[in-house]
């Protein structure tokens, strides 16, 4: 398949959002793009009961499906010294205060053991969560090698090992932004019916973060144009962060007779 060279001049800007001129209770067929959308249920929905659908089956539909997905690159070290790097799609923040983040380990029943990463995470060295940027997706995506035990990811990345204030596993020195974190909470996901061990999910304590000055903009917040961050899709599909749209979250106080107002309107038609 021929496909294009990377754009690397396109950026991102910030634009209206798709219907700035939405009231309450305006249902989602009333405009062009959402007749256009609604028109799409004709074709119908295709369930599918997770306990008859193959493991393989559902990790494509779940990754292709919950999307855009950050990415996680996390650094640990083991009690030996070997240094491990691997990216995370299963990957999100959970709360800011105390600021935590998750990301979830897959065990590959194939390969017999539980991966490094599961491991380090529990010794209570720390680690580091790192935010992969464009500038070095391919770097980062050779980590995802199904290396042997023990094997060091970074010797084949091409990235640079920063140490860290606190943790002894090393920060990737290229990400913008980087998390030095403490093991907050392990759980062992455990499938409902065979009781087979199939994962792990990670709660991290963000204890510092790494934020490069030139992707901070004057108001403390991510620049996203210069951040570049990148999304998985996928199987083997990623994005770029396109042009974003700000919509103001509504307040109850400001809001309430706009409200009132729409529904009586809506209700007398």
């Amino acid at each position: 398949m021929s496909i294009p060279a990377f754009d690397s001049t396109t950026y991102s800007i910030y634009t209206q959002s798709p219907n700035p001129s939405w009231t309450y209770g305006q249902r989602v067929d009333t405009t062009p793009a959402g007749k256009d959308w609604i028109a799409g249920e004709s074709a119908g929905w295709k369930v599918y009961n997770t306990s008859e659908t193959d493991r393989i089956e559902l990790y494509k539909l779940l990754l292709s499906g919950v999307v855009p997905c950050p990415i996680a690159c996390v650094s640990t070290i083991s009690e030996d010294g070997v240094e491990n790097l691997a990216p995370f799609s299963w990957f999100n923040t959970v709360t800011n205060y105390p600021p935590v983040i998750s990301f979830a380990i897959n065990n590959n029943p194939a390969a017999g053991r539980l991966k490094d990463t599961v491991t380090n995470v529990k010794n209570g060295q720390g680690f580091t969560v790192n935010i992969i940027s464009e500038a070095f997706v391919e770097n980062a995506n050779a980590t995802a090698i199904n290396a042997p035990p023990g094997f060091d990811e970074w010797t084949l990345s091409g990235l640079t090992k920063e140490k860290c204030v606190q943790v002894k596993a090393s920060r990737i020195k290229e990400s913008a932004f980087s998390m030095e974190c403490e093991l907050y909470q392990s759980i062992d996901i455990t499938h409902p019916v065979t009781g087979e061990h199939t994962g792990t999910l990670v709660l991290a304590h963000v204890k510092y973060i790494h934020a490069r000055k030139d992707v901070l903009t004057d108001k403390g917040v991510i620049d996203l144009a210069k951040f570049r961050p990148v999304a998985c899709l996928g199987d083997i599909s990623y994005a770029r962060v396109g042009d974003a749209y700000r919509i103001a979250r509504p307040s109850w106080t400001q809001e309430e007779a706009k409200i009132q107002e729409a529904l009586t309107t809506r209700a007398s038609l």
